[in-house]
């Protein structure tokens, strides 16, 4: 277990010093989401923020073990007093010493320090790699949120486009009296209908761009870099992942870092209690030292001497028989402490239970999502070009061919929007479970 604290830290060390944050780089002309998960690593300000938590605990272990060393200590002083107070003579004196104590025993209260906060320690480095993965979540999440409002733009401009077309063909048609001008002012609404959408889902992009900034803690503000936009890289994709929800249960409970940060937790409140229990054991230190003392020669000196030095060695022992009941309230509080340590894990335990569940959940229905919303696609294109057709031998009307365009559009926008729950899915479910990123796995 101690080895496995130490490769841990060593590990969480190692993450830390990537390299320096770097948030002001240029944006750059192409971004895919392994460079986004990568930046996002070593910038995102809550992962940095977590990375000095650990380096904090490791200072507070650094001073728990202390106790375990001597102390040293030097002091030393001068003074000079004039005539005018020294009865007609200035006067000075000087002194100096050196010294160690060292703690014999201290009731079990050192060890029980140090191993708090090693506690501690090693549920930061935990603490750290959930953040780790739910940052990464959300910056694979907002990637994925781009891509859908990059698809949704594709989708409303190719509605436009046949809209666009629509209206072309019916003011060829009434310019050849073969059509009415219904048609053309039909066409003309479905076409002005069409535009909104397609300027909300750019807006939506633009949203879509800035909260993905956030999230990989980009903070250039170069005013060359301010409308910059890169070409994001990559697509919405289906694959052939497979889950089995016994599996993944029993993963999260072996692999969720939070878990394994609360299991220390509670370690470091049991040692909390082994330390309040020190307060009923006496303390034992031992103690060694030289001094010098000195002054200026006095006439009345029986010895002539202006200065003596020696050493002296010694013990210390203390033992607060009643302290008024002191000692008692500090364990009470110790034992409560490590008790809701205990709750809180168990609760915890409960809350990734249900959380593995509800992204299991969410995974199946994507996958059905996804699978319905392709056949409708092609349903849909189908539906079009037979509208068409019959429209041009007059077996179907304009109000026809407008609605098998809209439902087209519809078809595209939900096969969009079920890519993405898909991809979401996948990304949450692997997080529930205690997967890192494969993208930025520690190898």
């Amino acid at each position: 277990m101690k080895s496995l604290r130490t490769l841990l830290f060593l590990a969480a060390s190692a993450t830390a010093l990537v390299g320096a944050p770097d948030p002001a780089q240029p944006v750059p002309d192409r971004l895919d989401l392994p460079n986004a998960l990568r930046f996002a690593l070593e910038n995102n300000f809550t992962i940095r923020e977590a990375r000095e938590r650990v380096n904090q605990t490791q200072g507070q272990l650094t001073t728990a073990r202390a106790g375990y060393l001597p102390k040293a200590t030097v002091q030393a002083g001068y003074s000079r007093v004039s005539d005018q107070i020294a009865l007609g003579r200035d006067t000075e004196s000087w002194s100096g010493s050196a010294g160690v104590q060292q703690t014999l025993y201290a009731g079990g209260a050192v060890s029980a320090n140090a191993s708090a906060a090693r506690s501690v320690r090693d549920a930061a480095v935990y603490q750290l790699e959930a953040t780790i993965n739910q940052v990464l979540v959300g910056v694979r999440t907002g990637y994925y949120n781009v891509l859908r409002a990059v698809d949704t733009i594709k989708v409303r401009e190719q509605a436009l486009s046949l809209l666009e077309e629509e209206l072309k063909n019916a003011r060829n048609r009434y310019e050849a009296g073969a059509g009415a001008q219904f048609d053309v002012l039909r066409a003309e609404v479905a076409l002005a209908n069409g535009r909104p959408p397609l300027i909300t889902a750019r807006n939506d992009l633009r949203i879509a761009i800035e909260e993905l900034r956030q999230l990989l803690g980009y903070t250039n503000r170069g005013s060359t870099d301010l409308t910059k936009v890169p070409e994001f890289i990559g697509q919405l994709t289906f694959g052939d992942e497979q889950f089995d929800l016994v599996q993944c249960l029993d993963l999260a409970h072996r692999q969720r870092p939070e878990l394994q940060a609360l299991k220390y937790g509670a370690e470091a409140s049991q040692a909390g209690v082994r330390a309040a229990r020190a307060g009923y054991r006496p303390t034992l230190a031992a103690t060694a030292g030289w001094q010098m003392v000195g002054n200026g020669v006095s006439p009345h000196s029986l010895t002539g001497q202006s200065s003596y030095d020696g050493w002296a060695v010694g013990l210390q022992s203390q033992w607060a028989v009643f302290d008024g009941r002191a000692t008692a309230g500090r364990i009470r509080s110790a034992k409560s402490q490590a008790e809701q340590a205990r709750l809180v894990l168990q609760e915890q335990e409960l809350s990734i239970d249900v959380e593995v569940r509800r992204a299991f959940a969410s995974w199946q229905q994507a996958v059905e999502l996804v699978t319905a919303s392709n056949k409708v696609v092609e349903q849909a294109n189908e539906a079009l070009r037979l509208s068409r057709a019959r429209f041009d031998v007059g077996a179907a009307t304009q109000l026809d061919v407008l609605q098998a365009q809209v439902a087209l559009t519809d078809a595209g926008n939900n096969q969009v929007q079920s890519l993405f729950a898909y991809n979401v899915a996948i990304a949450q479910l692997r997080a529930a479970i205690g997967q890192r990123d494969p993208e930025v796995a520690v190898k």
